[in-house]
């Protein structure tokens, strides 16, 4: 069976070490043999990952690839599987329609779209309770980074108002093929119990990328080049930068915000 060739494009570098494949298989909770969870494998490759996947009998396993020699690869390796093998783009995917019941998220993830695939996440965050995923190091450290750092950014403060995060290990360079020129880490999200943010969740995320769109600003310049001056009003936040701000911190400052601006615009 000829080996799948590994595409720069699609930022394809293919896990080799079963050790760590399986380490990443067992992160993921389950259901039980009687009630199995769905489990979604974004980007199968050459299914190292998969072949563990599928020997757990308290999940269902589903994948999504896009790289058709993939698809081919996996339909002769795995044919049990290939019935839930679907061939496209996970971006593009409409989840809802697809697991009604919800799903789980699991994968090597490729390195060029890894935070899209965190984006996605939080859009279908009430169908999606556990995420563990392989991406480069940087990125897993941003994700689970608290404030105070220059790692701390936007994803981290997104992902963390809705998520638990673990970072879990680093994975080093030579276990890929081909190897990839920085390290990877594996992390787990778990869905916490915040069901409502207590603000405006539209804004929150606005007023979190304007935030940290101008992040060597303080607040108060950052925010007011992306919502004008508040009617002159200030926040006590207004002189920190956006790295210093909790989840917390932003909830307040959002619904602050909402307020500002219904008065500023009223008067």
């Amino acid at each position: 069976m000829t080996e799948v060739r590994a595409k720069k494009a699609l930022g394809q570098h293919f896990l080799t070490d079963l050790n760590i494949a399986r380490k990443i298989a067992d992160a993921l909770a389950g259901g039980t043999p009687e009630a199995p969870a769905a489990v979604l494998e974004v980007g199968c490759g050459m299914g190292v990952l998969t072949q563990f996947l599928l020997q757990r009998r308290d999940i269902t396993t589903w994948g999504v690839e896009i790289d058709r020699e993939s698809i081919g690869y996996l339909h002769d390796r795995y044919p049990d599987f290939a019935p839930r093998l679907i061939e496209g783009d996970f971006l593009k995917m409409d989840l809802g329609e697809l697991f009604p019941e919800g799903l789980r998220l699991i994968g090597n993830f490729p390195y060029n779209i890894s935070s899209q695939i965190f984006f996605k996440l939080l859009e279908n965050r009430d169908m999606i309770p556990e995420c563990v995923g392989m991406v480069q190091r940087e990125v897993a450290v941003r994700i689970a980074e608290k404030p105070g750092t220059k790692e701390y950014g936007i994803l981290s403060v997104l992902l963390q108002a809705w998520y638990d995060i673990e970072y879990l290990f680093t994975v080093n360079e030579g276990v890929f093929n081909p190897p990839p020129k920085v390290k990877s880490a594996v992390i787990r999200l778990r869905r916490n119990e915040v069901r409502q943010l207590g603000c405006d969740e539209r804004l929150f995320v606005r007023v979190v990328k304007a935030a940290f769109g101008q992040r060597r600003k303080t607040l108060r310049n950052a925010l007011r080049a992306a919502f004008g001056d508040f009617g002159g009003m200030e926040h006590p936040f207004f002189p920190r930068r956006a790295e210093q701000l909790s989840v917390p911190d932003f909830v307040e400052l959002t619904k602050w915000v909402a307020e500002s601006l219904g008065e500023s615009r009223s008067v």
